[in-house]
């Protein structure tokens, strides 16, 4: 149940509009404080409401008779835009302006999403019809997502609050998104049917959109300095003239890092095995054996609760212990324990109590890897770094949600959260083993940084 890790981004470039004009204006009147509050409410609304658009497709398939392939299919019509979208997403924010890429893709999110239930009480809604509003829906995701995350450090620079600090805000929203959602998903489900909460659901990405749009500013002191870092980099507007040039800059970084390419395979394996626990397997698992949405919805709340917690308790003893370590574990408890319990089909309580622990231990996972990355990554790179990031841990989250939904058709459900459970642990225990994961340790200017009042890269 560990969500896809989406790096914490960078400083929006002045330049960064491709001739929109966009980065030369501000919100008016958006204090600095108003502003980083209003980019993180903005992310947890807009995560929100795909946490509760991800429980109520899969029960509407299933309340047409649809089947668990065909519940595994829709999953990966949602997530498989995502792969494309990570890439192509953080050049296209990069030149239209963050702040725009994040309230357009909240405003495609509330369309396609509140287009289901419309369609379905009208004209009709065919299963081909389904996948494609949800593929839109989810293409767009990426790129809003990524643009806000950017937007994050010049805010808290601007705010006077250490990055550290911010990252752990922004992970603490999305788990607090994931509590809320899932609460909410479950008693809307219950009680309005799939439709009716796909239509409450379309009114969040609205809600997103107007929060960005009205007090977050376009750009700051911060970001045009990381304009200048740019340029100091030797990269012109020539060199940005060509989307292509952009995207394989951002690429050929990757490839030569040897830790960002153990992160992204390490991610890639646990996010396809979350996409078939979390997309396909726990709900098949909850409408056969624990009532429904309901169930479901206390089930991923408490991952919700617990990973929050889990977040700030972190955030208080981060600077005191080993990344590599403290990665290592936690990435294991917050996969194999709840998995394990599914397949031993344990009673109610007990799969609550194993998905706290593992919740526990994933409030751990997202602040590593946004230090480690933002420790790493160039700031002019920042966006299409991350966007690359997000696009290959993205890349088995497609295949996990239709493997899930085969392996509960086939083998049946113990046996398919038992190969999670198995495969997440060996699979996650890998950084003990050295190599480029030893990297994942703090830069001695990353301390100095931490200590330094005032820093705006404090890790």
């Amino acid at each position: 149940m560990t969500e896809p890790r989406v790096p914490a981004g960078a400083s929006e470039p002045a330049a960064a509009d491709g001739g929109t004009g966009e980065a030369a204006h501000t919100a008016p009147h958006a204090r600095p404080r108003t502003a980083l509050t209003a980019l993180l409410a903005a992310h947890a609304v807009s995560q929100t409401g795909n946490v509760v658009t991800s429980f109520a497709v899969p029960f509407y398939v299933l309340g047409t008779g649809g089947s668990g392939v065909e519940v595994g299919v829709a999953a990966l019509a949602a997530t498989l835009p995502v792969v494309v979208g990570g890439p192509l997403g953080g050049v296209v924010a990069d030149r239209v302006g963050h702040r725009r890429s994040a309230v357009v893709a909240d405003v495609v999110s509330g369309v396609t999403v509140l287009a289901v239930p419309v369609l379905a009480v009208t004209v009709g809604l065919p299963f081909w019809a389904l996948l494609a509003l949800v593929f839109v829906s989810g293409l767009f995701d990426a790129p809003g997502q990524t643009a806000r995350r950017v937007m994050l450090p010049s805010l808290s620079t601007a705010a006077g609050v250490r990055l550290e600090r911010s990252v752990g805000f922004l992970d603490g929203s999305e788990r607090l998104a994931k509590l809320v959602g899932a609460t909410l998903a479950g008693l809307l489900v219950a009680l309005l049917g799939p439709l009716g909460t796909l239509v409450v659901d379309a009114a969040s990405f609205a809600v997103s959109a107007l929060l960005t749009l009205l007090l977050v500013p376009r750009a700051t002191a911060g970001s045009r300095a990381g304009s200048s870092t740019a340029g100091a980099a030797g990269q012109t507007d020539a060199d940005r003239a060509s989307f292509w040039t952009d995207l394989a800059e951002g690429a050929r970084f990757v490839a030569r890092d040897r830790l960002m390419r153990l992160v992204v395979a390490l991610v890639l394996v646990t996010n396809l095995l979350d996409a078939a626990r979390s997309s396909t397997l726990l709900p098949i698992y909850a409408d056969d054996r624990l009532g429904g949405a309901a169930a479901l919805g206390l089930i991923v709340a408490v991952m919700g609760d617990c990973a929050l917690v889990g977040s700030v308790g972190f955030g208080l003893v981060a600077h005191r212990v080993p990344r590599r370590v403290t990665f290592a574990v936690c990435f294991a408890l917050a996969g194999g324990p709840s998995s394990a319990a599914f397949a031993l089909d344990l009673p109610l309580a007990w799969l609550v109590a194993a998905t706290a622990v593992s919740g526990l231990a994933a409030g751990a996972i997202n602040p590593i890897l946004g230090a480690v990355e933002l420790e790493r990554v160039p700031e002019h790179l920042r966006a299409r770094v991350f966007g690359l990031i997000t696009a290959g841990a993205w890349a088995g989250v497609p295949l996990g949600a239709l493997l899930g939904g085969v392996a509960a058709d086939t083998v049946g459900l113990a046996v398919a959260f038992g190969v999670v459970a198995t495969v997440y642990v060996v699979v996650t225990l890998s950084p003990l083993t050295g190599g480029a994961w030893r990297e994942m340790e703090r830069a001695p200017a990353a301390c100095e940084s931490a200590r330094t009042p005032g820093s705006g890269r404090s890790v």
